[in-house]
Order: C-alpha cells, then structure tokens, then sequence
C-alpha cells in the first residue's frame, strides 16, 4: 500500500510540473519550446496583440534632433572622430560608412536608417524586415529561450523579447564588432565588441511606434546610452516595402557572348563613386 501511495505522490508531482510549465510560457505571442509546432489557439492568441501592421517609415527629422540634444556619451578619443564626421557630411564630403553593401545592422538599424520597415507576429517570434539591403532582417524570439552560451555574433546580433502589457521588451547581444554605431548615414564606427543592446517598443496613439533604446558599448562610451526612435505608419495600400539590393548598384545590366542578361561590374574609386566612361 505504501508503494502504491509513493507512485501515487509521483504521478502527481510530475503532473503538477508539467502544468506549471506549461503556465510560465502562458503569455500571449509566446510558445514553449521553439522546436514546437503552433497551435491553432496560438495563432488565435496573436490577434490579442497590439496592432503593428502595415509599413512603417522612421522619423528622419527626430534622428537629426536626437544629434544635436542627445548625443552618445563618447569616450574623448571617439567623440574627436565623430565631431570630424559630422564636420565632413556639413561640409559635403560625408564619410562613406554604408558603401560596402554590408548590413547596416544593430544598432544603426534602428538609429539612423531612412527605410522603411514591417513587422510580422507569428507564435514565439517577432520578425522586422527592411529595405535597403536583403539582408535587412531581425529576428526576435518571444518562446522563452535564452541568449546562446557560445556566441555566434551576426550583424543584427541575438535578440530575445516578452511583451509586458503592450511593450515588446528586446534584449539584444552577440553582434559582429565590426557592425557601425552610427548616429547619421555619415558619422559613427564600428562598436568594437561587447556591446548591449535593451529596447521597450510600443504603439503610441495609433500610428506611432516609439523605439526607447539603452546602449552599452564599453569600448566606445563612458556609460550606457539612452536614445529614443519614432517611426510612423503608412496604411494606404499603395505603401509597402520593397526589395533592394545593394550590391546591384555596383554592376550593370549587360549581354554575354550567347546572348543572356548578365551584370558586369561597374568601375569603383575608393570612396564609393563611380569611375566616369574613359
């Protein structure tokens, strides 16, 4: 009868512990596990989600604001390097950050980009595409897991998120130290490794969403850095974003000797710009 009672007091506590986790991940735009097939009621449950449909455009006159009154706490010898940047794009001679096709990647994305942007919700994860670049893409996932033990940095890094009330919270880590902390298309350098990225967006009104985002770059600020992005909604139809490729502007549509549509290189100084026909 014992035995019984203890197998009894077993089936049970395994019970009570696969409910209990079954709850923690409860909450809504999330799945346990991400080898995990959804749910119908998972799908279902997206709906309860705040709207973030349609494309979004960021607020190009606020990045230039944030420049002027919200400048990054640079180390001395990183802020002597920015300050000549801003001096060369007012000038008309801005510093070619962006002219390698390479990603723009994090946080630049989310700083100084002048495209436009949708966002998808699908269980467990939250998927931000751009233009630009096809390779403008973040994955954030909402199923629970943690950030890897071993890196394996990417140039939009590992981003995990849970929603609290109707504020996606981002924590974002192992990006490549070769990606660009830029605060404009023409001032800013690579972060160097290390960094830490942490951001609460939300619906502000109906067609607002605000980006808050907290900065730790150990080897290029004295202390982290909090800054805020708006972007704005496009609900018309005719807005959608669209695909772009960078790297096609340094080739050019041509024919090969049988005929076929090919691309050939176009000739490329050092600065970016095109070499003029000869």
């Amino acid at each position: 009868m014992r035995i019984v009672h203890q197998a009894l007091a077993t089936v049970l506590a395994v019970v009570f512990l696969m409910s209990t986790s079954t709850l923690s991940f409860s909450q809504v735009g999330s799945k346990p596990g991400f080898n995990v097939t959804p749910s119908a009621k998972d799908w279902q449950d997206l709906a309860k989600l705040p709207d973030w449909s349609g494309t979004w455009n960021p607020k190009i006159t606020d990045q230039d604001q944030q420049i002027k009154t919200n400048m990054p706490p640079w180390k001395p010898e990183i802020a002597e390097i920015i300050k000549f940047q801003l001096a060369e794009e007012k000038a008309g001679r801005p510093t070619p950050l962006f002219v390698n096709c390479l990603p723009e990647g994090m946080p630049s994305w989310m700083l100084i980009s002048h495209n436009s942007m949708e966002v998808l919700f699908t269980p467990g994860r939250v998927t931000m595409l751009g233009e630009s670049d096809g390779n403008r893409l973040r994955r954030i996932y909402t199923d629970g897991r943690k950030h890897p033990e071993e890196s394996d940095p990417t140039f939009h890094g590992h981003s995990i998120g849970h929603w609290e009330g109707d504020t996606l919270v981002v924590d974002t880590v192992s990006i490549l130290p070769q990606a660009i902390f830029a605060i404009s298309e023409a001032a800013g350098v690579p972060h160097n490794g290390d960094i830490h990225i942490t951001e609460r967006i939300r619906l502000v009104g109906k067609d607002q969403l605000h980006d808050e985002l907290v900065i730790t770059a150990p080897h290029l600020l004295t202390k982290p850095w909090k800054t805020n992005r708006i972007s704005f909604r496009q609900r018309a139809q005719k807005f959608d974003i669209v695909e772009g490729v960078c790297i096609e502007g340094t080739f050019r549509a041509a024919k090969d000797a049988k005929g076929f549509d090919i691309y050939v290189p176009i000739p490329i100084d050092i600065g970016g710009n095109r070499i003029p026909p000869q």
